[in-house]
């Protein structure tokens, strides 16, 4: 029987991953028409929530700017009316994904007569520990429920009351649907303690994704006696090869920085090939001028930068590569050529994304051959590794872990494959 939502809130960090573990269960045995009915629920529940859910996160905001909490966090962590209806569209769009869950991936009868099939499954108890974004809350329970899993959430505390106020719409469409609560479970855990506890439930919880800062995530992998998949830092690079087209090379480094300074995909570092440096860096330079994003250059690189921008270019020290800046700032130095691109990217990466910019198909298939990040583009900005824009749908996190899910996870990555073999009596 289905407890109170309310009921919820008090349950020791133990007893409430052992409920999400029976109800992962019962989530495991919906049927695809079941769990995509939820979500449009859900979706249609969140946008007659919009003024309780929107307080609430004004309640974390003012919290967060009386606290001093960093302009890049305070801005990951506000929602909006916009937000809230992506937040509802990207329901349906989870509704719409075919169901990983029993998909065939291999069939065969193999020498003995066996039917033999490798099928999708789910992995259990996921749970999920992140910082600001509130609406990753709606993003994981979705991605996990629509995959038949059940998940444990640990938000920040600068997110707490828009995080409760989310959980308890989706505690009650659950309800409502006849499903346990327990499918979502919300974990306040304001101690390193009760964190510490958490992580050591692998009797319980099968997987474990932080989601943040690089300290939560030295943390998590740290102490966590269950399998991890790190997000970790998104220390982003494009390579201007020495066959772009400028124009479009501007266009696409600036936006990469400037669209989104705070996301995880945006461009953190430029290397920009010797014979293209003369007429690429003064133009994007002055480009990055005028968008206030403030240029830290390698002394080839600082030399040719134009003058009337002092202010905006600083001459890089070491630690500005393999920085991740999260702010209106960028990383640039010059290259002798692709290869020493690829060297420094091995160096200073962090196995997010790359790009590279050129017209030349023999370097594109260089690059994308000796680059391993999770996602390696050509002629397109970094910012397009996320789940929506590679038809994924959603994603609960960027894997930089080189497991069986590294990029970013969607539907099928929180799945696992299993074995099915039928027989006809035999014997062995």
């Amino acid at each position: 029987m289905n407890q109170p939502a309310s009921s919820m809130v008090s349950i020791p960090i133990e007893q409430s991953a052992k409920l999400a573990r029976e109800a992962s269960r019962r989530l495991a045995t919906l049927s695809t028409q079941q769990k995509n009915q939820l979500l449009l629920k859900l979706a249609s529940a969140i946008e007659t929530r919009v003024e309780a859910v929107l307080a609430a996160n004004e309640a974390d905001l003012g919290a967060a700017r009386e606290g001093g909490l960093a302009a890049s966090k305070v801005q990951r962590l506000s929602l909006d009316r916009a937000a809230l209806g992506r937040m509802a569209e990207g329901l349906r769009q989870i509704a719409a994904l075919p169901d990983p869950v029993g998909a065939v991936t291999s069939e065969r009868v193999v020498a003995n007569g066996l039917r033999v099939r490798k099928v999708r499954a789910p992995l259990g108890v996921i749970a999920m520990i992140y910082e600001a974004r509130p609406g990753v809350t709606i993003d994981a329970f979705a991605l996990c429920f629509k995959a038949g899993n059940a998940c444990i959430l640990k938000g920040g505390k600068e997110a707490a009351a828009s995080n409760a106020a989310l959980a308890a719409i989706v505690r009650e469409v659950l309800l409502g649907a006849d499903l346990p609560e327990a499918a979502i479970t919300s974990v306040s855990a304001p101690t390193r303690d009760d964190l510490k506890e958490l992580l050591e439930l692998n009797q319980y919880i099968d997987l474990v994704i932080p989601r943040g800062g690089r300290e939560l995530i030295e943390f998590v992998v740290g102490h966590s006696t269950i399998p991890t998949i790190q997000h970790f830092q998104g220390v982003c690079h494009i390579v201007i090869d020495e066959t772009a087209e400028v124009g479009a090379a501007i266009e696409i480094c600036a936006t990469a920085k400037t669209s989104a300074p705070a996301a995880c995909n945006a461009v953190e570092c430029l290397l920009v090939h010797k014979n293209i440096a003369d007429r690429f860096i003064p133009p994007m330079v002055e480009r990055f001028a005028r968008e206030g994003v403030e240029v830290r250059a390698g002394p080839r690189a600082h030399a040719l930068c134009p003058e009337g921008v002092g202010k905006t270019v600083k001459l890089a020290q070491a630690e500005d590569f393999g920085h991740e800046f999260l702010d209106l700032i960028i990383a640039m130095r010059i290259v002798e050529n692709i290869d020493e691109a690829i060297d420094h990217i091995a160096t200073y990466g962090s196995n997010h994304t790359e790009s590279i910019l050129t017209e030349d198909a023999a370097s594109a298939l260089r690059f994308t051959t000796a680059v391993q990040s999770s996602c390696v583009m050509v002629n397109a900005s970094t910012r397009f590794n996320d789940g929506f824009s590679l038809g994924l749908g959603a994603e609960i996190g960027i894997s930089t872990s080189r497991i069986h899910a590294y990029g970013p996870m969607g539907l099928e990555e929180l799945t696992t494959q299993r074995w099915i073999v039928e027989g006809s009596g035999h014997t062995r």
